[in-house]
């Protein structure tokens, strides 16, 4: 009998999803990553429910590995009807240079009475891939991110295999494997995308199995993109399928020696060449299917991070095309920077536009620490986020068509998922747009690259704006946060401030969010969720907990217009509080 009412429990909880639209199922809202929603979204009027995912953010926070702060990447909340999903950590910390002493869980919450009550958790195998401890892989801890599909929660598992669990009471109903074997350094390494009809795709990395060596020191041994139906069955294909024709060996351009600063070293200098590695697949980084089933990744290779490719894939894994994303932009020396001479600026004599590391016009580079996915615009065309350190490490969004021909730029991309904003027969582009400081403009000495950016280059100073973009990556409207208060919420209630900001607060959104208003959902480091109108002006803003070095987080909007952000290791719902 008890077996019987589970049933009969199970169907109708099915059938209530069913009948409600999955409102935030996976990275980017859906599987083009576009970050949008049709509900109109709720005033952060008050935090409705806040749970805590990290339980070991005292200790994260203090780690020398990471320098202070959050080193640390983690899942959207997952938004069903009344239920949400929510990745959380169990174990015990250690280092981030062994992550993997913890445990990750996926869980499911209920609005229930106005309170959030857990209803299953699940433990899964998963791991992340590997610290480095290097120049080269990962230093944040990587993502673990689920997405949800019909009456299923697909969850990463461990050595490149997906739990498919039911979203109603998180019993397994399938492992699902794309390999011959489980091999303990293969790495399911970004999130989990659902397309329309059910199928889920994911990138997976194999490192050097080799105890003697660092695996990111040494080439990778293989990296898939997988795809899996509804009904189980399985596809993968290679990178080096997917990009044929990547230098191999010893044939990727390097950069200049510290010791040739400032750079370039002379007007025409050339970097000696550098080994490539195998291409593989872009860590912490979802793949966009368009309507047309073609897939987007990025590609990059192992042992140099600014030889990557935007590349497209046919819905049966064939290859499509691929464009590299080298030699695109001219606003290095002379140009973006400082002038050449000046502290902050190029060597002198040094030709307008190039980067000053290769002397070659700038490259969108991916790498490990980055979750910026591909983004599909309505009119088919890409978006992909990626990374420079020639413009204060500020990167550059690219855009392509959608047969693969580089269109233009915007000079900010790091760690970056921009959302869209469809409107008037057009479209607009949302994107953060940090103007960094405290890492000098091209190179980490002090001499050469000052670490004051307003004090060295006054004209393009610190500050930390939400831009909204044309479709053809043109400002529209800007918000700069202004506030320099430092503020802390008392177990009283109360609020103490202090004046420590001079230019802002970095806005540490990796994924925004638009409601079908137009209305920008975003969270920054002082602590505060933002809602900004059409047209840049501040609709509302609501103090969670100040969380300066935290990590990058997305944000989600529920079926309701409930604001879902996350902040320092906890998940915060805010809105009106009238429901």
């Amino acid at each position: 009998m008890q077996k019987q009412v589970f049933t009969w429990c199970a169907i109708l909880f099915a059938s209530a999803l069913a009948a409600t639209a999955q409102s935030w199922p996976q990275w980017g809202q859906n599987s083009r990553h576009t970050g949008d929603v049709s509900v109109e979204g709720q005033s952060a009027a008050k935090i409705l429910a806040q749970v805590v995912y990290d339980p070991f953010t005292a200790q994260e926070n203090v780690d020398p590995l990471c320098g202070g702060g959050l080193c640390i990447h983690y899942q959207v909340p997952l938004i069903a009807g009344d239920n949400v999903f929510l990745e959380f950590k169990t174990g015990t910390y250690t280092s981030l240079q062994t992550w993997e002493t913890q445990i990750w869980n996926e869980q499911r919450l209920h609005w229930q009475d106005g309170a959030l009550v857990r209803k299953w958790a699940f433990q899964s195998d998963w791991k992340p891939i590997s610290y480095s401890g290097t120049a080269r892989g990962p230093a944040w801890e990587p993502v673990f991110h689920a997405a949800l599909s019909g009456e299923f929660i697909y969850v990463p598992g461990f050595g490149g295999t997906v739990w498919k669990l039911e979203k109603s009471d998180g019993s397994v109903r399938a492992h699902l494997n794309p390999f011959d074997s489980i091999d303990p350094h293969t790495f399911l390494s970004g999130p989990i995308t659902v397309d329309a009809a059910g199928a889920i795709y994911y990138v997976t990395i194999k490192l050097s199995s080799d105890p003697n060596v660092n695996p990111w020191e040494v080439d990778a041994i293989n990296s898939w993109l997988v795809k899996i139906t509804p009904d189980g069955h399985a596809s993968k294909v290679t990178y080096e399928t997917l990009v044929p024709g990547a230098p191999h060996g010893n044939n990727c351009l390097g950069v200049f020696a510290v010791a040739d600063l400032p750079w370039p070293p002379s007007p025409d200098a050339v970097p000696p060449n550098a080994i490539c590695g195998i291409e593989r697949a872009a860590m912490n980084s979802a793949p966009a299917v368009a309507a047309d089933g073609t897939i987007y990744v990025g590609s990059v290779a192992h042992l140099t991070d600014r030889n990557a490719y935007l590349v497209a894939v046919n819905p049966d894994l064939t290859p499509r095309w691929h464009i590299s994303l080298r030699d695109r932009f001219h606003d290095g020396c002379n140009a973006y920077l400082p002038p050449n001479g000046q502290p902050g600026g190029c060597r002198a004599g040094a030709h307008t536009g190039v980067d000053p590391a290769q002397n070659r016009p700038g490259a969108g580079r991916i790498i490990e620490d980055g979750t910026s996915s591909p983004v599909v615009a309505p009119d088919g065309s890409i978006l992909i986020g990626t990374y420079t350190r020639y413009n204060w490490a500020q990167g550059h969004l690219m855009k392509f068509s959608h047969d693969g021909s580089f269109l233009t730029a915007y000079v900010f991309g790091w760690d970056d998922t921009p959302a869209i904003y469809q409107h008037d027969g057009t479209y607009s582009i949302v994107t953060k747009d940090n103007h960094y400081s405290n890492t000098g403009s091209y190179c980490n000495d002090n001499t050469f690259c000052p670490p004051d950016r307003t004090a060295s280059d006054p004209s393009n100073p610190e500050a930390f704006f939400i831009t909204q973009l044309s479709k053809d990556l043109v400002p529209e409207w800007k918000y700069q946060n202004t506030n320099t208060l430092s503020c802390t919420r008392n177990p009283d209630g109360s609020i103490t401030c202090v004046s420590d900001h001079p230019h802002g607060f970095e806005w540490c959104i990796n994924a925004p969010a638009v409601d079908a208003n137009g209305v920008v959902y975003a969270n920054s480091e002082d602590g505060n969720v933002y809602e900004l109108r059409q047209g840049g002006a501040l609709r509302s803003k609501l103090l969670l907990q100040l969380a300066v070095a935290a990590p990058y987080t997305p944000i989600a909007v529920g079926p309701d217009g409930k604001v879902y952000t996350e902040n320092f290791g906890t998940m915060f719902v805010v809105g009106r509080g009238d429901d």
